[in-house]
């Protein structure tokens, strides 16, 4: 028995549905289609029949007609169907994709450094990808197969009850067979198959991030070796997920032959000769000539096509509700320690001036402060130094600072307290460069331009420039140099000048640089940080974090963090 559904995963299905305006104009064209199907093999059944008795020709001009229109109408419909279906899917999973990523931009990165990366990535694309088939493999179909069932079984009836009888016996026990056949052999690798693949994913992702090192250490086999067995356990899911897929649709042909069987054995019997063709000829209920006879043997052919899809939705159900769950755990009920809560709605101030009395910030999931309290005035045009050993909280002070950690004491920007700012102010006031700043696997003008898109080629490399990057920049042949994956392919001091041509883009009226010449040789530290604060000019205020030496005339003031307690 499975366990029921969290309140947030039914939310996340709510969103995965498309609103009734959007769902009903793919449900109806995909009922008519099957309509369609349906018709289209119980008439051309009925005028192949007829046609044998060689009638004259006047007499099967309505079912020629009528044969043409259900087949065009089937294919026509069908497309329709596909097209708004398909849409209103893709409009609700965007618009889902879009709300789970705007609760995981308060979290990053803090709140997301516990997750593996390969498993987020699969939640946020596979797992939200699979949502599709709520409304496209369960809700749709359900709806489809049960209205076109009754309206068969309706018709069936309406020429021979007794097959009517056999068509609803062959369809409930292909609904309970098959859906109890594919729960014992399937249910519990539709539902590994998520977890699985995120799983693969996450060994996938750590094999390539750090080759050189496995390689290093003679580590790379056993790594490889972890992918197989992920890669072994995901196909055995799949396979027996397939597995019950196919003996499930199996169980379905025999229901439809079954049911063929059932409408000949009751026709057979009452067989009379067919009535004589004329203007006054109309069926009659209990009456089964030749061609009806051939209308409902054939007939639940066409029907079981269309309830196919049933036991295979119940199927789709499970593995939709894995999926609905695995994206609701990405963002947790309660924001956790460390994260910020007050999103603030107060534009940036004209002021730059940051104000820190009793400051300090906590890692999420820590129960201590990663920062003893701290104190500090940092104006416009200011250069701070700020100094401590290893672990006394420097870059926690960093991330503070542009809210990606709840920090607790005062914490002002130009006066206005930071919690009553949005992020979008604070982080476009103070612009943080890490120790190990992020470069896109791209060129250099992408890992540029994203800090202003109004950037033409020309101020791009102005930016260049002034980090003293654009002879280089020219030398690997201009702005359309690649970067490499995650900046592979250019050396640490180039990195550092690139995040800061990229800030100085984006124009932060304070920049905080974390450890700059952490991946730089000790002999060209001090020259890159006067080239470095030389391009970042008089009027911006710079917070330089290091744990090395720094000439005193780079400075205005300095700050020493002590350890917490």
């Amino acid at each position: 028995m499975s366990a029921p559904l969290s309140p947030r995963a039914k939310a996340v299905l709510r969103l995965a549905q498309p609103a009734p305006r959007r769902a009903w104009p793919g449900i109806a064209l995909g009922a008519l289609s099957a309509v369609c199907a349906v018709a289209l093999m119980a008439a051309s059944a009925y005028l192949i029949t007829r046609a044998a008795e060689q009638p004259p020709i006047l007499y099967l001009s309505l079912l020629v007609v009528g044969v043409r229109a259900f087949a065009l109408g089937r294919a026509f419909l069908r497309y329709l169907e596909r097209l708004a279906s398909h849409d209103a899917a893709f409009r609700s999973l965007a618009d889902l994709r879009v709300g789970v990523l705007e609760r995981l931009i308060p979290l990053a990165p803090a709140g997301l450094a516990r997750r593996r990366r390969g498993d987020l990535l699969t939640r946020l694309v596979a797992d939200v990808d699979q949502l599709q088939d709520l409304p496209l493999r369960i809700v749709q179909p359900l709806v489809v197969a049960g209205l076109v069932s009754l309206l068969a079984v309706a018709g069936v009836a309406f020429v021979s009850p007794l097959a009517a009888a056999g068509l609803v016996t062959a369809l409930a026990l292909a609904l309970v067979i098959g859906g109890l056949l594919s729960r014992v052999l399937a249910a519990r690798a539709e539902r590994a198959v998520a977890p699985l693949r995120a799983d693969l994913a996450d060994r996938l992702l750590d094999l390539v991030q750090n080759l050189e090192t496995l390689l290093a250490f003679d580590a790379a086999p056993a790594a490889l070796a972890r992918v197989r067995d992920a890669d072994a356990a995901l196909r055995t899911a799949t396979l027996r997920r397939a597995a019950g897929a196919g003996l499930t649709a199996g169980v379905v042909s025999l229901a439809a032959g079954a049911a063929t069987l059932a409408a000949l054995l009751a026709g057979i019997p009452a067989l009379q000769p067919s009535a004589p063709l004329g203007p006054e000829f109309a069926p009659s209920p209990g009456v089964v000539d030749g061609p009806m006879l051939a209308l409902i043997a054939l007939t639940p052919i066409a029907v079981f096509e269309v309830f196919a899809s049933v036991p295979l939705a119940l199927a789709s159900w499970r593995q939709v509700r894995v999926a609905a769950e695995r994206v609701a755990e990405t963002v947790p009920d309660a924001v956790p320690a460390g994260i910020p809560l007050d999103r603030g709605t107060a534009a940036a101030p004209a002021d730059a001036t940051i104000v820190l009395r009793d400051f300090a910030v906590t890692w999420p999931g820590a129960s201590a402060a990663a920062l003893a309290p701290v104190d500090l005035v940092l104006r416009p045009g200011e250069r701070m130094l700020v100094t401590g050993p290893s672990g006394v909280g420097k870059t926690s002070l960093a991330n503070g600072l542009v809210r990606f950690l709840e920090h607790s004491g005062e914490y002002t920007i130009g006066g206005v307290p930071a919690r009553e700012l949005t992020f979008e102010a604070v982080r476009s006031t103070v612009g943080l460069i890490e120790q190990r700043p992020h470069l896109f696997a791209g060129s250099l003008r992408s890992n540029l331009s994203f800090a202003d898109d109004e950037a033409d080629d020309e101020r791009l490399l102005d930016a260049l420039d002034r980090v003293g990057l654009r002879t280089w920049a020219e030398s690997r042949g201009g702005l359309d140099a690649e970067l490499g994956e995650r900046g592979a392919l250019v050396s640490g001091g180039q990195g550092q000048r690139i995040a800061l041509a990229r800030a100085l883009l984006a124009g932060f009226p304070v920049l905080v640089l974390d450890e700059p010449t952490a991946n730089v040789d000790p002999d060209r530290a001090d020259a890159l940080l006067r080239e470095l604060l030389g391009a970042v000019g008089d009027e911006r205020a710079v917070l330089l974090i290091a744990h090395t030496a720094v000439p005193d005339e780079l400075v205005d003031t300095r700050l020493h963090l002590t350890p917490v307690g």
